[in-house]
């Protein structure tokens, strides 16, 4: 039996939550999807995608535990990779590399404002 209908949200540790929303939002633009307190762990269940995506970014309080500034693994798709690349490198996002190899769809990663590395791959 499966148990399992998809991937709905992934987790990635921030250590400021507002910081890690303007960045998401406005720099890369997403849109917010949820924002709801959660007094008892000291911070907010926040939701982030971008628009219309199946699966979305939760930006979880970093801790010792799960501490900010990790490979999230996490592939974002893009029509046009060079296009977001020339983007973000003029934006100051810390974007790395251009990787353009013949039959591969062009690629790069970049890293939020607290290291957290992120993949952007051509549809």
């Amino acid at each position: 039996m499966n148990h399992f209908t998809g991937i709905r949200t992934v987790g990635v540790p921030v250590t400021d939550q507002d910081r890690a929303v303007t960045f998401y939002t406005e720099t890369l633009g997403f849109e917010l999807l949820m924002d709801a307190p959660l007094p008892q762990f000291g911070g907010r269940w926040i939701v982030v995608a971008p628009a219309g995506a199946a699966a979305s970014i939760a930006l979880v309080p970093a801790s010792e535990e799960n501490p900010a500034g990790v490979d999230t693994g996490i592939r974002l798709s893009s029509p046009d990779a060079p296009a977001a690349h020339k983007h973000f490198l003029a934006e100051g996002v810390d974007t790395g590399e251009l990787l353009e190899w013949p039959g591969v769809p062009p690629m790069f990663s970049l890293r939020d404002q607290d290291g957290n590395r992120l993949y952007v791959s051509q549809e």
